[in-house]
């Protein structure tokens, strides 16, 4: 590895760790991308290596959240456990599939999830536990 995309790894995983404790975001919308694009990696390269990367920044994450008591554990156990068949089927399909179909697949999915993301910012429900009807945070 060439000192330049040593150099481009750091920044992107400082970035991915950055965003990933900040507002928990990484993996998909941090690491496949600078991949890609700063490193070179093609669409399926990227996904595979943020797989992996996701791991470990998820598990420091979960573990300084929990000294938070913002981890539901329940919730991740059960996730964690089905990931997996996710995972090999998603294996399975991505090395069937072109890299052009990786790609729009990838951005229809970022894109979808932004917009949700935005909608929910901008039209909060109030919880149920709020008196005022306001939702919290």
């Amino acid at each position: 590895m060439e000192v330049s995309e040593l150099l481009g790894a750091l920044a992107i995983g400082a970035a991915a760790g950055l965003a990933g404790g900040l507002i928990g975001v990484g993996g998909g919308v941090l690491f496949v991308p600078g991949l890609v694009l700063f490193l070179g990696l093609g669409q399926l390269d990227a996904q595979a290596t943020s797989l992996l990367a996701v791991v470990l920044v998820g598990a420091v994450g979960a573990w300084r959240q929990a000294g938070y008591d913002n981890l539901r554990l329940r919730d991740a156990t059960v996730i964690g456990l089905l990931s997996p068949l996710g995972v090999l089927a998603g294996v399975l399909a991505s090395n069937v599939a072109s890299e052009r179909l990786l790609q729009l697949s990838f951005a229809a999915v970022q894109l979808a999830f932004a917009y949700r993301l935005a909608r929910r910012a901008m039209n909060p429900v109030p919880k149920p536990d709020s008196p005022s009807g306001v939702a919290n945070g």
